[in-house]
């Protein structure tokens, strides 16, 4: 028997998840609106709200798995990446609980417990499969040998997709977080309107810096002709824009497939929410005979359920951390 609580920290979402032998029984997160009248996160006002979220998540997360504090078997918590500040409160608060109760710690990368978070519910992709991986800072391409083994076989050399969205909001003068907005206006528009060229990136490698910037020029010198310009046409901006992302990281994808020959393609990460990245897997499943898994909703963003399913695993392989593991803010 292994019941387990898990911690998620890493950025601006305080979460706690409890599991029992790999069966989620509970999984609450506290938002953050604060950031929004600065149009991002800012990290010690993310931090400060990690400790005053802390300690009611958990006992809510307790509660509505049905278990106390006494019965917990062990703790997992995200060891980064993400800000520091944010990882701290997480890591000092599931340090001293451990100790506290004298059970075993887990530490998880966060960004493998996005992979892990296709284990939650059925169906789950057999192995190897390849993964989409689309987080926040993060765009990778990993193929996932098992449970605990992945090798990164594309990344981003620069921004991420999901930067590209948000620093795109900013520029359109739409509030934060402006990826979800883009997506909810591009549906209403015409990806065809207007033309942004797809990066030039050897390998499966990924750049958004470049389209962001194409953006930016973009919109200077049509607003020189028309000052209401993002007004009247903002919808077909956002359906263009998205679609460029989209295509991009879908013809990647597709490439890396190819390479290796597997068929089982998953997608996970904050942008795997997005309705067009979503819609456009689809026909290329269709196409390619692809098998393709999405985790639910509420596993793509930021969550502590998958920091338990990924702790789970690593309690079975018996992979426990020391009270002296440092956060870490970014991948090595």
């Amino acid at each position: 028997m292994n019941i387990l609580l898990a911690i998620e920290s890493s950025c601006d979402d305080t979460g706690a998840a409890v599991s029992r032998n790999g069966k989620i029984l509970s999984n609450v997160v506290a938002g953050q609106v604060i950031h929004r009248q600065y149009g991002g996160v800012v990290p010690e006002l993310a931090s400060r709200a990690h400790q005053r979220h802390i300690v009611p998540v958990v006992q809510m997360a307790l509660e509505e798995a049905g278990v106390s504090v006494a019965d917990l078997d062990s703790i997992a918590f995200t060891r980064g990446p993400g800000l520091m500040g944010s990882l701290l409160v997480g890591v000092s608060f599931a340090k001293a609980m451990a100790l506290s109760l004298e059970i075993p710690l887990i530490e998880v990368n966060h960004l493998h417990a996005h992979l892990i978070a296709h284990f939650i519910d059925e169906p789950v992709p057999p192995f190897p499969f390849l993964c989409l991986l689309v987080s926040g800072g993060h765009t990778q391409i990993i193929r996932v040998e098992d449970h605990l083994n992945y090798q990164i076989i594309g990344r981003t050399i620069d921004d991420a997709a999901g930067e590209a969205f948000d620093k795109a909001a900013k520029v359109l003068d739409l509030p934060y977080p402006g990826g979800p907005l883009i997506d909810k206006l591009a549906r209403e528009g015409n990806r065809y309107a207007f033309h942004f060229t797809e990066p030039s990136i050897p390998a499966l490698d990924y750049s958004f810096s470049g389209l962001k910037t194409s953006l930016l020029y973009f919109l200077r010198d049509r607003i020189k002709e028309d000052e209401d310009f993002i007004k009247n046409n903002l919808a077909d901006i956002c359906a263009s824009y998205q679609h460029r992302i989209v295509d991009f990281l879908l013809s990647k994808l597709r490439k890396a497939a190819a390479e290796t020959g597997i068929r089982h393609i998953a997608i996970a990460g904050g942008v795997a929410a997005n309705s067009e990245l979503r819609r456009r897997l689809d026909e290329l499943a269709a196409e390619e005979g692809w098998a393709t898994y999405i985790p639910a909703f509420e596993y793509c963003t930021d969550n502590a359920a998958m920091i338990a399913m990924a702790g789970h695993f690593k309690w079975l392989a018996k992979e426990f951390a020391g009270q002296d593991l440092p956060p870490f803010a970014r991948v090595s």
